[in-house]
């Protein structure tokens, strides 16, 4: 094992001394060592929670036989930096974030990463370092907000930017503007829609390096803690069958990634964030990329911003495994995934469990009583009614 370097023989005396100094017993040590990076801080919505899920991460690391080891990165929030000096440094976070994972795992020599992100810049920064380093990694993001309400409708924080314009236009009163603002973003959670945060959490499972799930269960669901313990039992997996990030993270997976991008009208942030993951794999993806395989791709999904419901439903409909399943044609199947399975076993596995009819049952009772029906097809078109053939962006030129 990696961690060898850093536990094992005299000339490393001096090193365990001070894994002992942290408290650690032999027992320990001579388990796989399993870094778990946090992006939890007190001032991003999406990663206030991420301290528990990093708890449930390293139950599911020991639970599996393994060292669990917290780590900490940094992150931006967005929505806090946005209008001001900070928006300059959101983005050159995502190099600092790859960087620091990059440094805590060379200069421990760990065996694995489970990767706790959230929000926009820490997601891609943290999977960019996995596929550099090539080690056996799982992403498990901390989940989508919950939508909130205002004027009697389901609201995400894109209603908050429109009711700043509707106020400075005289449309709304101070009293309706703060009551959007105190009630749009209801919970913890990356925020309600599918921005930068949520495309790239989605594209996680899309790329195979997230377990089923990663997208779309919200934050504040206890089934987002059992992922997460998932997670750190699924590392465990990898790294006792030596499959590692550049196993996972392919140029086909990089293409099943594109063409989910284009039927969930994914975040054209995305068309930043893959071209840097796949660079540090020594693939280049450009724009031309993504607008070559838009074009004959289904767009399928009707979540905001481009779209009429919130995040939250695009779980109950059955999240990125069901885009997954409609689109199957023009997906790779072969690609290996975090569960140690292809894309292609993962669906059929999910099929013969009842995943989808579960998922449909879930729907039916979240709408239970809105004015009229909602069906799975209102949220996932299926792909013979897509809402679009053409896919969900183009490239433009001149």
């Amino acid at each position: 094992m990696r961690s060898d370097n850093v536990t094992k023989g005299s000339e490393r005396a001096p090193n365990r001394s001070l894994f002992y100094a942290l408290g650690y017993t032999p027992e320990e040590l001579e388990r796989p060592l399993i870094g778990v990076v946090s992006a939890y801080s007190e001032i991003v919505p999406g990663h206030m929670n991420l301290d528990k899920i990093a708890d449930a991460v390293k139950a599911g690391v020991e639970m599996a036989g393994g060292t669990p080891i917290l780590i900490p990165a940094i992150g931006v929030c967005d929505g806090i930096a946005m209008g001001h000096v900070g928006m300059k440094y959101s983005l050159a976070s995502r190099e600092l974030i790859c960087d620091s994972v990059e440094t805590m795992l060379m200069a421990h020599q760990l065996d694995g990463l489970v990767l706790v992100p959230n929000c926009d810049k820490i997601v891609p920064g943290m999977v960019m370092a996995a596929v550099r380093m090539d080690v056996p990694a799982v992403v498990c993001s901390g989940g989508p907000m919950l939508a909130g309400t205002y004027g009697g409708e389901e609201v995400s924080l894109s209603k908050m930017f429109e009711a700043v314009g509707a106020y400075k236009a005289g449309m709304i009163t101070d009293e309706q503007l703060e009551d959007c603002t105190c009630n749009c973003c209801p919970s913890c959670g990356s925020c309600s829609g599918m921005y930068t945060a949520n495309s790239m959490n989605c594209l996680c499972e899309a790329i195979g390096i997230a377990l089923p799930g990663n997208g779309t269960i919200p934050a504040v669901y206890s089934k987002r803690l059992q992922l997460a313990k998932h997670a750190g039992m699924a590392i465990m997996d990898m790294v006792k069958k030596g499959i590692t990030a550049k196993d996972i993270v392919t140029k086909k997976s990089f293409e099943n990634a594109i063409m989910v991008h284009a039927a969930i009208s994914g975040s054209t942030n995305a068309t930043m964030h893959l071209p840097a993951i796949a660079h540090e794999f020594g693939i280049e993806i450009d724009a031309d990329t993504f607008d070559r395989m838009h074009r004959g791709a289904h767009y399928l999904l009707n979540i905001r911003p481009s779209g009429d419901w919130p995040a939250q439903y695009f779980y109950y409909a059955g999240g990125v495994p069901r885009v997954m399943e409609e689109i199957k044609s023009m997906l790779h199947l072969d690609v290996m995934t975090v569960t140690g399975k292809t894309l292609g076993e993962n669906l059929e596995e999910l099929k013969k469990n009842g995943f989808y009819q579960h998922c449909d049952a879930i729907l039916a009772e979240k709408t239970a009583g809105f004015a009229r029906p909602v069906s799975r097809e209102d949220i996932i078109h299926s792909f013979d009614n897509a809402k679009r053939t053409d896919g969900s962006i183009a490239t433009l030129k001149g």
